[in-house]
Formats: structure tokens, C-alpha cells, sequence
């Protein structure tokens, strides 16, 4: 589960309500393309830019309303930082708005990571790839860990989470618990503590501040519940699942390799709390050991390309899917099944998002400081460090005992792997930069060791 960790710095802003200043669609429209292109940095780094731009430059919304944006995202499934452009972009425009915030959000590193990961499908054996590839993977599992820490960091703020997170390990990385499952043990645990032991999952710890409520402004009228309206948006979005998962079944059949992706990512995309690294754990535990569709170290390699690509990280589902349809072409060329099977995985895993905003914001902010969501919640975020955890260790064996403990150490990888996880959390230099040189440096060893 997400909390919130922004804290913006107070300024005189506007509010979005039909007596602010009129903003075009227009030049609404020129933002969000931008926005799509320079959303670097993960969700805190892009949820930055959008405070800055939004809040502090452009002054489209005030800091109560953006808090109060955030705050909602915050408890949904999904990536919070297209969620939070979506509930903006519709806050300010309606639902017009809020598709075109969503989609431009995304639209960039849709291709871009398509063009990557054609590259390495197929040309990853060509020694400059394999190059960039060797030094991703350090990387990546430095990111995976420093992770662990800061979800760590944020969740584990009493003694009830540090006992959920260690069972959530347990049970996926031991047990082999099915991620969905962890998911409602967890909401169910916290919510049984904030019943008899209200004081066990609080959201203040000595007066620091864990999961952040804003004081809001009046909400614009199109957010008021409405059942019509609501009806009528969940039909929409039904219609929108529906109609292009009866062209699949029609067209491939009911176990057809594109249609088993849309049912699966659909269901990925339904719990997707704690992020693209907690889901990545679910996606890889299904789509590696059940189905079959590629290797973990495929899955690896995904990652590292995903976080060089602006957008959401949660981008790299779409790399799985290609994947696993280039894999499983079923007749087609591998290069088109790849690419069908990436446009099923990105329309399936993002769609919902969409859905959860204009259905569900009316509803849900007025459930928000309830105490007993509030506990089911933290439950659920206590158990994602473990997930997390999970994830940094599966991947790290991967990297650095790729042929397993009996083939030897990957002693660049370790070496490599410290490097980088100085860089990010002492340093705090930017991910990108982290990531860059790390193919960088894979690459020079490759062609100096050729």
C-alpha cells in the first residue's frame, strides 16, 4: 500500500473550482505531453515534478487540492502517480482531461520500452547489448534493496508491522503464498488491530507524521457521487474490458496465449498495492514458475530496461508481455505476437486506473481518516516491505549466482551492486544517472574483456 511522503513547501495558490483562473484545455493538453516525456525519478521524483509545475509555477491547483488529489491515489491499487496526473487532469477538465493526463502519461515509454525490448529480444546477444544488460543488473538489484529500506522506513512505525512484514516474507519467499492472498491476510490483519488494538496501528509515531490527510477546499461539483454518472462510467469501462477481450477469445480462442495475458494482467492490475515492486514479485511468480512464458532472468533484465524509460516503473509488465508473447508466438512472427502481446499487457494493466478515478474518487475520499481503513491499510503496507524484500533477494541470486551457488560469484556484480546502492542512498543521485552508468561500465568491461 502507498503513503504519502510528500510534503510540498506552502504557497499562495489557486484552487481548481469553477471561480479560478481558467485554464485551457489546450494548454492543459501541451503539459500533459511534456509531463510524459520527462517523468523520470520513480513516483516520488514524478509526483515532484507535478507539485512544481502544478502547484508552485503554473499555480493550476492549490497545495490543499493537490494534497487531497495525492492522499486519494494514495489508496488505490495501481500506479499513484498516473493516478494522480488522471485525477488532475480530470479535476481540471473532467473526464476529457483526465484521459488525456492518463494516456500522455504513459504513451512515451510505452514505445520507447517496445523499441527496447525488440532490441533485446532480438539482438541480445550482440555484445554491446550484452554489455549494457551486465551492467543494468547490478543496478537494478541496488534499487530493489534501497527500496526495502524506504518502504521500510515509512511502514514499519510499530510493533504490529513488525510482525506482519516478517510473516508476509515467510509466507511468499518460504511458503510461496500467492501475492493476492498475502494482500487480504494482511488488510484483514490491520483491520482486526485497529479494532482491539486501535493504539497498534496508528498513523502518528511521536509526532511524526506516517500517512499524510490535507485539509482540502471544497471539492468541484463533477466529484460529487452520482449514481447516474456512476452507472454510467462503469458501464463504459466494463464495455471497455469486454469488447477487446471477446476480439481475442475470437480470434486466438479461450487459452489463446494474448488472451491468457489480458486475463492475467487484468487480475495483476486489481492488486497492485505497494507498487511495480511488490506486483513484480506477483507477476514473475506466475508468469516465470506457472505459466511458463519467460525466465527470471528475462524478468531481470526487463526491470533494468524499465527504469531506463520515463513513465510509471510499473511499465515493465509490458516488457513481460512481450516478451512472453515473442516466447509463445503461436504462428505469428515473433516480433508481431511481441508486439500484440505488449498492446493486451499495457491496455489491460493501465485501463482500471482510469476506472478507479472517474468511478470511485466520489466515493473513497469520503471513506479517508476512517480508522479502521486507516489500519486495514497499514496492514497491507507492513506486508509489502516483505514482499519487497522478497524480491530484492530472489533477483539478487539471480544476478550474482546466475548459474546457482555452485557456479561462483559474480564478484563485478557484487562490486557493481555496492556501487550503485552508495549512489542512490548516500548520495542520492538521481536513478537515471545510476542506471546510465551502469550500462556504461557493463559495456566498457565487455569490450575491454572481448
Amino acid at each position: 500500500m502507498k503513503h504519502s511522503v510528500f510534503t510540498g513547501s506552502s504557497s499562495e495558490t489557486i484552487d481548481a473550482h469553477p471561480g479560478a483562473r481558467r485554464i485551457s484545455f489546450a494548454e492543459a493538453f501541451r503539459f500533459w505531453v511534456k509531463l510524459g516525456f520527462i517523468s523520470f525519478g520513480g513516483p516520488a521524483g514524478q509526483i515532484a515534478i507535478m507539485h512544481r509545475e502544478l502547484v508552485e509555477r503554473r499555480r493550476w491547483v492549490s497545495e490543499e487540492r493537490f494534497l487531497h488529489a495525492l492522499n486519494y491515489c494514495m489508496l488505490l491499487p495501481g500506479p499513484e502517480a498516473q493516478q494522480l496526473a488522471i485525477y488532475i487532469g480530470w479535476l481540471l477538465h473532467r473526464i476529457p482531461g483526465g484521459i488525456v493526463a492518463g494516456a500522455f502519461f504513459v504513451l512515451p515509454s510505452i514505445f520507447i520500452l517496445l523499441a527496447l525490448s525488440y532490441i533485446y529480444a532480438a539482438y541480445g546477444n550482440v555484445a554491446a547489448v550484452a554489455g549494457v544488460l551486465t551492467g543494468f543488473k547490478p543496478v537494478v538489484v541496488a534499487i530493489v534493496v534501497e527500496a526495502v529500506l524506504k518502504v521500510g522506513k515509512r511502514a514499519l512505525s510499530r510493533r504490529a508491522h513488525f510482525m506482519i512484514a516478517p510473516l508476509a516474507f515467510v509466507g511468499i519467499y518460504f511458503l510461496h503464498v500467492p501475492f493476492p492472498l498475502l494482500v487480504m491476510a494482511a488488510g484483514l490483519a490491520g483491520l482486526a488491530l485497529s479494532r482491539f488494538w486501535p493504539q497498534g496501528l496508528s498513523n502518528q509515531e511521536k509526532g511524526k507524521t506516517v500517512s499524510v490527510i490535507a485539509v482540502e477546499t471544497p471539492p468541484p461539483a463533477h466529484t460529487q457521487p452520482s449514481r447516474m454518472r456512476a452507472l454510467r462510467t462503469l458501464a463504459v469501462g466494463i464495455t471497455l474490458w469486454v469488447l477487446p477481450f471477446i476480439t481475442l477469445i475470437a480470434w486466438s480462442g479461450w487459452g489463446g496465449l494474448h488472451a491468457q495475458e489480458y486475463r492475467f494482467f487484468t487480475q495483476a492490475a486489481l492488486v497492485t498495492f505497494g507498487g511495480a515492486y511488490a506486483v513484480l514479485t506477483y507477476v514473475t511468480q506466475a508468469a516465470v514458475g506457472n505459466y511458463g512464458w519467460l525466465s527470471q532472468q528475462q524478468a531481470v533484465d526487463g526491470l533494468a530496461l524499465a527504469e531506463t524509460t520515463p513513465g510509471p516503473l510499473i511499465m515493465v509488465l509490458q516488457f513481460v508481455g512481450f516478451m512472453a508473447a515473442w516466447n509463445h508466438p503461436q504462428g505469428m512472427s515473433p516480433a508481431l505476437s511481441g508486439v500484440i502481446g505488449a498492446f493486451v499487457t499495457t491496455y489491460a494493466t493501465f485501463l482500471p486506473s482510469f476506472l478507479f478515478i472517474f468511478l470511485g474518487a466520489p466515493y473513497i475520499e469520503s471513506l479517508r481518516g476512517n480508522r479502521h481503513l486507516t489500519g486495514a491499510l497499514s496492514g497491507i503496507t507492513a506486508a509489502v516491505v516483505g514482499v519487497v524484500l522478497n524480491l530484492a533477494l530472489v533477483f539478487g541470486a539471480a544476478v550474482i549466482w546466475p548459474r546457482g551457488w555452485a557456479g561462483g560469484t559474480q564478484w563485478f556484480a557484487v562490486v557493481l551492486s555496492l556501487a550503485a546502492f552508495i549512489a542512490l542512498y548516500r548520495f542520492k543521485v538521481d536513478v537515471l544517472w545510476v542506471v546510465i552508468g551502469g550500462g556504461l561500465i557493463g559495456m566498457a568491461r565487455t569490450f575491454l574483456y572481448q
